[in-house]
């Protein structure tokens, strides 16, 4: 690495440490989840991987959570018969699902495994603090640290691990997702479901023959070898094919982990009736694609009219038909020629 990258990762570090502060508007949005204290003895939240999300919190009340995560690097399937090193949050790319509800008190409890090369921590963008967490977790292979946060605001936010090179942890894909419920829970639906985008930038490895390692320079000039759903070519395509069936609704919670290509969603043959934009209040409705900057997340819902095989893609089409960011939703049942009729008419 040479001087100039240097100074701009410790740079970073710094800024990771700094005390945060929050705008007027979101000090009074948080301010009814302030006054409500979490109740009853901790217990440990139960974490998914993707593309499973933990079950709805429904209308209860503000509790105290245990989440406990473990960083590792480790070597596993990019595309194809393709290894790649990882480093994850709890074994996955993406990270572990965490789902929690506003006015929740939450302890994080970061582990770094004992065979790990670099420090690690966690920078979740639901916390309020300084460096929405980074500092405190940071954890030397081996070790465990922890924190304990508010979960102030309702949303869908991004988690990643912060400790420098930050391009080169998240890059090789250490992000995950963190849903905030609001106050009664989420409305109902019949399928939920985690995607989150990321770009890899690949080399082969000095140290391991076959095996491709992260590429600096690729990262630099942001030129990708791979964007990938949930961290792997064809996650969500044959047998991991999501599913539904006819009259269903679905959501779909989607992050954008980066580390630096924004997605432009789209769910090929579907509208989204609903779109949490920016995965916070603001919801939109009848949209086509969504975009989700690195970092940010969307939550998107729609109800299924009709049976097929549904293409999910970036709609930066390059990516998903040469760079890995295509899945599918298979939708089961009755056909409903009203709404859709493949029929065609020949003519003579």
């Amino acid at each position: 690495m040479n001087f100039k990258n240097f100074l701009f990762f410790t740079m970073a570090a710094a800024i990771f440490a700094l005390p945060s502060c929050k705008s007027g508007s979101n000090q009074n949005n948080s301010s009814a989840a302030a006054t409500e204290e979490a109740q009853g003895t901790p217990q440990v939240a139960e974490v998914t991987g993707a593309p499973k999300v933990p079950a709805p919190v429904g209308n209860r009340g503000p509790k105290k959570w245990i989440v406990n995560l473990e960083t590792t690097e480790t070597e596993g399937i990019i595309a194809d018969s393709i290894s790649y090193t990882f480093w994850t949050f709890n074994h996955t790319v993406p990270g572990s699902f965490i789902r929690v509800r506003v006015g929740d008190e939450v302890t994080i409890n970061l582990k770094n495994a004992a065979n790990s090369v670099l420090p690690h921590n966690i920078d979740l963008h639901a916390v309020t603090g300084p460096g929405g967490g980074a500092a405190a977790s940071t954890s030397a292979p081996g070790k465990e640290t922890s924190f304990t946060f508010k979960a102030l605001n309702p949303g869908l936010f991004v988690y990643h691990c912060a400790a420098p090179p930050v391009p080169m942890h998240i890059g090789n894909g250490m992000y995950g997702l963190i849903l905030v419920e609001p106050a009664g829970g989420l409305p109902k639906v019949d399928r939920e479901y985690y995607i989150m985008q990321g770009d890899f930038y690949t080399k082969a490895s000095a140290a391991k023959k076959g095996v491709l390692e992260f590429d600096n320079d690729k990262a630099v000039a942001e030129h990708p070898d791979y964007v990938l759903f949930n961290g792997k070519k064809g996650s969500l395509l044959g047998a991991n094919m999501l599913e539904a069936k006819v009259g269903e609704t679905v959501r779909l919670f989607v992050g954008n982990g980066g580390p630096n290509l924004t997605s432009s969603f789209h769910v090929i043959g579907e509208i989204f009736d609903n779109v949490y934009l920016e995965g916070g209040s603001t919801i939109s409705h009848n949209i086509q694609t969504t975009m989700i900057p690195a970092g940010g997340s969307a939550i998107v819902e729609f109800k299924c009219d009709v049976p097929g095989e549904f293409v999910i893609v970036d709609h930066s089409l390059s990516r998903a038909f040469n760079k890995g960011a295509i899945g599918k939703l298979k939708v089961t049942g009755d056909a409903n020629p009203k709404v859709f009729n493949a029929k065609t008419l020949v003519k003579e």
